[in-house]
Protein backbone atom coordinates (compact mmCIF):
# COMPACT_ATOMS: atom_id res chain seq x y z
CA UNK A 1 0.00 0.00 0.00
CA UNK A 2 2.87 2.34 0.98
CA UNK A 3 4.10 1.31 -3.08
CA UNK A 4 1.04 2.60 -4.21
CA UNK A 5 0.26 5.85 -2.23
CA UNK A 6 3.98 6.88 -3.43
CA UNK A 7 2.89 6.23 -7.21
CA UNK A 8 -0.06 8.22 -6.70
CA UNK A 9 1.85 11.15 -5.20
CA UNK A 10 3.95 10.92 -8.43
CA UNK A 11 0.68 11.10 -10.84
CA UNK A 12 -0.81 13.55 -8.42
CA UNK A 13 2.28 16.10 -8.14
CA UNK A 14 0.65 17.86 -5.00
CA UNK A 15 3.39 20.89 -5.23
CA UNK A 16 2.36 21.42 -9.08
CA UNK A 17 -1.22 21.33 -8.20
CA UNK A 18 -1.16 23.99 -5.15
CA UNK A 19 0.76 26.34 -7.21
CA UNK A 20 -2.31 26.13 -10.23
CA UNK A 21 -4.29 26.74 -7.66
CA UNK A 22 -2.66 30.20 -6.28
CA UNK A 23 -2.37 30.89 -9.85
CA UNK A 24 -5.98 30.71 -10.07
CA UNK A 25 -6.47 32.59 -7.11
CA UNK A 26 -4.58 35.26 -8.52
CA UNK A 27 -6.52 35.40 -11.37
CA UNK A 28 -9.61 35.48 -9.50
CA UNK A 29 -8.78 38.51 -7.67
CA UNK A 30 -7.88 40.72 -10.61
CA UNK A 31 -9.70 43.69 -10.85
CA UNK A 32 -11.31 42.60 -14.50
CA UNK A 33 -11.66 39.18 -13.78
CA UNK A 34 -15.99 39.35 -13.88
CA UNK A 35 -15.89 41.00 -17.50
CA UNK A 36 -16.73 37.84 -19.03
CA UNK A 37 -18.42 35.64 -16.82
CA UNK A 38 -18.12 32.37 -18.81
CA UNK A 39 -14.37 32.54 -18.57
CA UNK A 40 -14.01 33.39 -14.86
CA UNK A 41 -16.69 30.23 -14.22
CA UNK A 42 -14.12 28.16 -15.50
CA UNK A 43 -11.57 29.62 -13.62
CA UNK A 44 -13.31 29.05 -10.15
CA UNK A 45 -14.93 25.78 -11.47
CA UNK A 46 -10.84 24.48 -12.26
CA UNK A 47 -9.70 25.92 -8.52
CA UNK A 48 -12.37 24.26 -6.99
CA UNK A 49 -11.74 20.95 -8.35
CA UNK A 50 -8.27 21.29 -7.66
CA UNK A 51 -8.96 22.39 -4.40
CA UNK A 52 -11.41 19.24 -3.84
CA UNK A 53 -8.70 16.64 -5.37
CA UNK A 54 -6.10 18.21 -2.89
CA UNK A 55 -7.53 17.54 -0.11
CA UNK A 56 -8.33 13.99 -1.32
CA UNK A 57 -4.92 13.08 -1.39
CA UNK A 58 -3.91 15.00 1.63
CA UNK A 59 -6.86 13.17 3.58
CA UNK A 60 -5.69 9.60 2.03
CA UNK A 61 -2.08 10.60 3.41
CA UNK A 62 -3.38 11.22 7.08
CA UNK A 63 -5.39 7.61 6.56
CA UNK A 64 -2.56 6.02 5.83
CA UNK A 65 -0.53 7.17 8.90
CA UNK A 66 -3.53 6.74 11.05
CA UNK A 67 -3.32 2.80 9.73
CA UNK A 68 -0.06 2.34 10.28
CA UNK A 69 0.00 3.57 14.02
CA UNK A 70 -3.07 1.07 14.24
CA UNK A 71 -1.09 -2.00 12.90
CA UNK A 72 1.51 -1.33 15.15
CA UNK A 73 -0.85 -1.07 18.12
CA UNK A 74 -2.64 -4.50 16.63
CA UNK A 75 0.76 -5.99 16.77
CA UNK A 76 0.78 -5.04 20.24
CA UNK A 77 -2.44 -6.41 21.27
CA UNK A 78 -3.20 -9.13 19.56
CA UNK A 79 -6.26 -8.29 19.70
CA UNK A 80 -8.93 -9.95 17.22
CA UNK A 81 -11.85 -7.43 16.72
CA UNK A 82 -8.74 -4.55 16.78
CA UNK A 83 -7.52 -6.56 13.52
CA UNK A 84 -10.92 -7.10 12.12
CA UNK A 85 -11.29 -3.57 12.07
CA UNK A 86 -8.07 -2.73 10.54
CA UNK A 87 -8.95 -5.06 7.92
CA UNK A 88 -12.23 -3.17 6.58
CA UNK A 89 -10.42 -0.02 6.84
CA UNK A 90 -7.63 -1.14 4.81
CA UNK A 91 -10.51 -2.42 2.18
CA UNK A 92 -12.18 0.43 1.83
CA UNK A 93 -9.01 2.78 1.85
CA UNK A 94 -7.86 0.13 -1.06
CA UNK A 95 -11.18 1.21 -3.32
CA UNK A 96 -10.43 4.90 -2.27
CA UNK A 97 -7.07 4.69 -3.78
CA UNK A 98 -7.67 3.43 -6.69
CA UNK A 99 -11.23 5.34 -7.46
CA UNK A 100 -8.62 8.32 -6.91
CA UNK A 101 -5.83 7.25 -9.22
CA UNK A 102 -9.09 6.99 -12.04
CA UNK A 103 -10.04 10.13 -11.68
CA UNK A 104 -6.01 11.44 -12.42
CA UNK A 105 -5.92 8.72 -15.26
CA UNK A 106 -8.86 10.53 -16.68
CA UNK A 107 -6.56 13.30 -18.90
CA UNK A 108 -7.30 13.20 -22.34
CA UNK A 109 -9.02 16.25 -23.88
CA UNK A 110 -12.78 16.50 -22.47
CA UNK A 111 -12.87 13.85 -20.07
CA UNK A 112 -13.63 16.39 -17.63
CA UNK A 113 -16.45 17.63 -19.73
CA UNK A 114 -20.15 16.97 -19.51
CA UNK A 115 -21.75 13.72 -21.37
CA UNK A 116 -24.29 13.50 -23.71
CA UNK A 117 -25.50 9.68 -23.69
CA UNK A 118 -28.17 8.43 -25.98
CA UNK A 119 -30.05 4.98 -25.93
CA UNK A 120 -31.21 3.76 -29.44
CA UNK A 121 -33.15 0.62 -29.79
CA UNK A 122 -32.61 -2.29 -32.10
CA UNK A 123 -34.76 -4.03 -34.09
CA UNK A 124 -37.13 -5.95 -31.83
CA UNK A 125 -39.85 -3.37 -31.15
CA UNK A 126 -41.64 -3.10 -27.87
CA UNK A 127 -38.76 -5.87 -26.92
CA UNK A 128 -36.21 -3.37 -27.61
CA UNK A 129 -38.05 -0.42 -26.64
CA UNK A 130 -38.45 -1.91 -22.99
CA UNK A 131 -34.58 -3.27 -22.57
CA UNK A 132 -34.18 0.82 -23.73
CA UNK A 133 -36.03 1.97 -20.61
CA UNK A 134 -33.90 -0.94 -18.62
CA UNK A 135 -30.93 0.90 -19.37
CA UNK A 136 -32.20 4.49 -19.02
CA UNK A 137 -32.90 4.11 -15.56
CA UNK A 138 -29.21 2.07 -14.86
CA UNK A 139 -27.42 4.99 -16.39
CA UNK A 140 -30.06 7.21 -14.22
CA UNK A 141 -28.91 5.51 -11.01
CA UNK A 142 -25.49 5.33 -12.00
CA UNK A 143 -25.23 8.94 -12.05
CA UNK A 144 -27.15 9.37 -9.04
CA UNK A 145 -24.95 7.49 -6.69
CA UNK A 146 -22.08 9.39 -8.30
CA UNK A 147 -23.58 13.14 -7.45
CA UNK A 148 -24.07 14.10 -10.93
CA UNK A 149 -27.52 15.92 -12.11
CA UNK A 150 -29.02 14.50 -14.84
CA UNK A 151 -31.43 16.58 -17.57
CA UNK A 152 -33.46 14.96 -20.10
CA UNK A 153 -32.71 16.61 -23.39
CA UNK A 154 -35.12 14.60 -25.74
CA UNK A 155 -37.36 11.82 -25.51
CA UNK A 156 -39.40 9.55 -27.43
CA UNK A 157 -41.84 7.39 -25.64
CA UNK A 158 -42.55 3.58 -27.33
CA UNK A 159 -46.28 2.83 -28.15
CA UNK A 160 -46.08 -0.09 -25.91
CA UNK A 161 -43.44 0.49 -23.54
CA UNK A 162 -40.29 1.71 -23.44
CA UNK A 163 -38.56 4.37 -25.31
CA UNK A 164 -38.04 5.04 -28.90
CA UNK A 165 -35.40 7.04 -28.16
CA UNK A 166 -33.90 9.36 -25.39
CA UNK A 167 -31.14 11.73 -24.99
CA UNK A 168 -29.58 12.86 -21.51
CA UNK A 169 -27.03 15.62 -20.67
CA UNK A 170 -25.19 14.02 -17.59
CA UNK A 171 -23.63 17.18 -15.79
CA UNK A 172 -20.65 16.56 -13.08
CA UNK A 173 -16.22 16.78 -13.38
CA UNK A 174 -15.25 13.35 -15.44
CA UNK A 175 -18.97 12.39 -16.62
CA UNK A 176 -17.68 12.28 -20.34
CA UNK A 177 -14.39 10.64 -18.76
CA UNK A 178 -16.16 7.48 -17.14
CA UNK A 179 -19.76 7.02 -19.71
CA UNK A 180 -16.72 6.81 -22.95
CA UNK A 181 -16.39 3.40 -21.37
CA UNK A 182 -20.35 2.87 -22.34
CA UNK A 183 -20.08 3.58 -26.03
CA UNK A 184 -21.52 0.55 -27.87
CA UNK A 185 -24.13 -1.94 -28.03
CA UNK A 186 -25.70 -3.66 -25.11
CA UNK A 187 -27.29 -7.08 -25.66
CA UNK A 188 -30.31 -8.45 -23.10
CA UNK A 189 -31.33 -11.96 -23.12
CA UNK A 190 -33.96 -12.91 -21.17
CA UNK A 191 -37.30 -14.42 -21.04
CA UNK A 192 -39.74 -12.04 -22.86
CA UNK A 193 -42.74 -10.22 -20.09
CA UNK A 194 -44.64 -9.57 -23.58
CA UNK A 195 -44.35 -13.21 -24.87
CA UNK A 196 -47.68 -15.22 -23.67
CA UNK A 197 -45.80 -18.46 -24.55
CA UNK A 198 -42.83 -17.59 -22.35
CA UNK A 199 -39.97 -17.49 -24.92
CA UNK A 200 -36.63 -16.55 -24.74
CA UNK A 201 -35.50 -12.63 -26.49
CA UNK A 202 -32.60 -11.41 -27.35
CA UNK A 203 -32.77 -7.76 -27.26
CA UNK A 204 -30.04 -5.07 -28.28
CA UNK A 205 -29.80 -1.30 -27.66
CA UNK A 206 -27.16 1.01 -28.63
CA UNK A 207 -25.77 3.70 -26.41
CA UNK A 208 -23.94 6.98 -27.54
CA UNK A 209 -21.62 8.89 -25.64
CA UNK A 210 -20.21 12.39 -26.73
CA UNK A 211 -18.42 15.03 -24.47
CA UNK A 212 -20.61 18.03 -24.37
CA UNK A 213 -18.84 21.31 -26.22
CA UNK A 214 -18.47 24.24 -25.10
CA UNK A 215 -18.82 27.84 -26.76
CA UNK A 216 -14.96 28.25 -27.03
CA UNK A 217 -14.47 24.96 -28.78
CA UNK A 218 -13.86 25.69 -32.50
CA UNK A 219 -15.50 23.20 -34.64
CA UNK A 220 -16.66 24.87 -37.60
CA UNK A 221 -20.52 24.68 -39.18
CA UNK A 222 -21.43 26.75 -41.93
CA UNK A 223 -25.60 27.64 -42.52
CA UNK A 224 -25.64 26.24 -45.66
CA UNK A 225 -24.65 23.18 -44.03
CA UNK A 226 -27.58 22.52 -41.92
CA UNK A 227 -30.92 22.38 -41.94
CA UNK A 228 -33.43 23.42 -39.04
CA UNK A 229 -36.97 21.63 -38.34
CA UNK A 230 -39.39 23.00 -35.24
CA UNK A 231 -42.07 20.96 -33.90
CA UNK A 232 -44.22 20.65 -31.14
CA UNK A 233 -42.71 19.03 -28.36
CA UNK A 234 -44.00 15.36 -27.40
CA UNK A 235 -43.58 13.14 -24.14
CA UNK A 236 -45.30 11.58 -21.32
CA UNK A 237 -45.96 14.89 -19.94
CA UNK A 238 -45.29 17.75 -18.04
CA UNK A 239 -42.43 19.89 -19.45
CA UNK A 240 -41.58 17.48 -22.33
CA UNK A 241 -45.24 18.81 -23.46
CA UNK A 242 -46.37 22.58 -24.54
CA UNK A 243 -48.52 24.31 -27.06
CA UNK A 244 -45.70 25.89 -29.32
CA UNK A 245 -43.63 24.46 -32.01
CA UNK A 246 -40.61 25.15 -29.62
CA UNK A 247 -38.45 21.36 -30.05
CA UNK A 248 -35.63 21.66 -32.62
CA UNK A 249 -34.56 18.98 -34.72
CA UNK A 250 -30.88 19.98 -36.83
CA UNK A 251 -29.83 17.66 -39.59
CA UNK A 252 -26.41 18.03 -40.65
CA UNK A 253 -26.33 17.60 -44.71
CA UNK A 254 -22.50 16.57 -45.30
CA UNK A 255 -22.72 13.89 -42.25
CA UNK A 256 -26.62 13.41 -42.14
CA UNK A 257 -26.07 13.47 -38.70
CA UNK A 258 -29.44 14.53 -36.80
CA UNK A 259 -29.96 15.92 -33.39
CA UNK A 260 -33.13 16.98 -31.18
CA UNK A 261 -34.03 18.78 -28.44
CA UNK A 262 -36.80 19.57 -26.34
CA UNK A 263 -36.17 19.90 -23.06
CA UNK A 264 -36.62 23.47 -22.83
CA UNK A 265 -39.73 25.31 -23.60
CA UNK A 266 -37.38 28.51 -25.66
CA UNK A 267 -36.78 27.46 -29.22
CA UNK A 268 -34.09 29.31 -28.42
CA UNK A 269 -32.83 27.49 -25.96
CA UNK A 270 -33.26 24.49 -27.47
CA UNK A 271 -31.77 25.50 -30.27
CA UNK A 272 -28.57 25.86 -28.78
CA UNK A 273 -28.33 22.87 -27.26
CA UNK A 274 -28.92 20.74 -30.38
CA UNK A 275 -26.21 23.01 -31.46
CA UNK A 276 -24.10 21.79 -28.58
CA UNK A 277 -24.89 18.44 -29.38
CA UNK A 278 -23.88 18.59 -32.77
CA UNK A 279 -20.74 20.09 -32.43
CA UNK A 280 -20.18 16.92 -29.60
CA UNK A 281 -21.35 14.47 -32.74
CA UNK A 282 -18.96 16.20 -34.96
CA UNK A 283 -15.98 15.43 -32.85
CA UNK A 284 -16.62 12.35 -32.01
CA UNK A 285 -16.65 11.56 -35.89
CA UNK A 286 -13.19 13.26 -36.00
CA UNK A 287 -12.13 10.89 -33.22
CA UNK A 288 -13.26 8.12 -35.26
CA UNK A 289 -11.85 8.88 -38.48
CA UNK A 290 -8.25 9.59 -36.74
CA UNK A 291 -8.88 5.88 -34.62
CA UNK A 292 -9.30 4.65 -38.15
CA UNK A 293 -6.46 6.23 -40.22
CA UNK A 294 -4.23 4.95 -37.26
CA UNK A 295 -5.44 1.19 -37.50
CA UNK A 296 -4.99 1.03 -40.97
CA UNK A 297 -1.50 2.82 -40.33
CA UNK A 298 -0.89 -0.09 -38.05
CA UNK A 299 -2.85 -2.78 -39.51
CA UNK A 300 -4.73 -3.61 -36.55
CA UNK A 301 -7.86 -5.73 -38.08
CA UNK A 302 -10.52 -4.51 -35.58
CA UNK A 303 -14.02 -2.65 -35.75
CA UNK A 304 -13.66 0.86 -34.93
CA UNK A 305 -17.15 2.93 -34.11
CA UNK A 306 -20.16 2.67 -32.42
CA UNK A 307 -21.59 -1.00 -33.61
CA UNK A 308 -19.54 -3.39 -31.56
CA UNK A 309 -21.18 -5.22 -28.81
CA UNK A 310 -19.85 -4.35 -25.85
CA UNK A 311 -21.82 -6.24 -23.07
CA UNK A 312 -24.30 -8.63 -22.60
CA UNK A 313 -26.82 -8.80 -19.61
CA UNK A 314 -28.64 -12.24 -19.57
CA UNK A 315 -31.15 -13.09 -17.18
CA UNK A 316 -31.84 -16.61 -18.05
CA UNK A 317 -31.28 -19.41 -18.54
CA UNK A 318 -28.64 -17.86 -15.88
CA UNK A 319 -27.78 -14.31 -14.05
CA UNK A 320 -24.82 -12.88 -15.64
CA UNK A 321 -23.61 -9.83 -17.04
CA UNK A 322 -20.46 -9.92 -19.07
CA UNK A 323 -18.27 -6.91 -20.54
CA UNK A 324 -16.65 -8.46 -24.19
CA UNK A 325 -13.43 -6.17 -23.95
CA UNK A 326 -12.15 -6.89 -20.78
CA UNK A 327 -14.02 -10.33 -19.67
CA UNK A 328 -14.99 -8.79 -16.60
CA UNK A 329 -18.07 -10.33 -15.14
CA UNK A 330 -21.16 -9.55 -12.35
CA UNK A 331 -23.80 -12.32 -11.64
CA UNK A 332 -25.33 -9.68 -9.40
CA UNK A 333 -27.84 -8.77 -12.24
CA UNK A 334 -30.21 -6.85 -10.49
CA UNK A 335 -27.20 -4.53 -8.71
CA UNK A 336 -25.54 -3.71 -12.23
CA UNK A 337 -29.18 -3.06 -13.27
CA UNK A 338 -29.50 -0.75 -10.08
CA UNK A 339 -26.49 1.37 -11.33
CA UNK A 340 -23.75 -0.44 -10.06
CA UNK A 341 -21.78 -0.44 -13.32
CA UNK A 342 -18.54 1.00 -11.80
CA UNK A 343 -16.47 -2.17 -12.03
CA UNK A 344 -17.00 -2.32 -15.61
CA UNK A 345 -16.15 1.36 -16.50
CA UNK A 346 -13.13 0.52 -14.11
CA UNK A 347 -11.51 -1.95 -16.07
CA UNK A 348 -12.24 -0.80 -19.02
CA UNK A 349 -10.46 2.50 -19.16
CA UNK A 350 -7.69 0.77 -17.20
CA UNK A 351 -7.13 -1.30 -20.37
CA UNK A 352 -7.03 1.31 -22.30
CA UNK A 353 -4.61 3.68 -20.41
CA UNK A 354 -2.03 0.36 -20.42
Amino acid sequence: MQKELKILGGLFDLAAKKARVKELEEQMSGENFWNDQQAAQKVINEANHLKETIRQFEEMEARYEDMEVSYELVKEEEDAELFEELNEQLQAYQKDVNDFELQLLLSEPYDANNAILELHPGAGGTESQDWASMLLRMYQRWAEHKGFKVETLDYLPGEEAGVKSVTLLIKGHNAYGYLKAERGVHRLVRISPFDSSGRRHTSFVSCDVTPEMTDDVDIEIKPEEIKIDTYRASGAGGQHVNTTDSAVRITHLPTNIVVTCQNERSQIKNREAAMKMLKSKLYQLEIEKQQQELAAIRGEQKEIGWGSQIRSYVFHPYSMVKDHRTNVEIGNTQAVMDGEIDPFIDAYLRSQIK
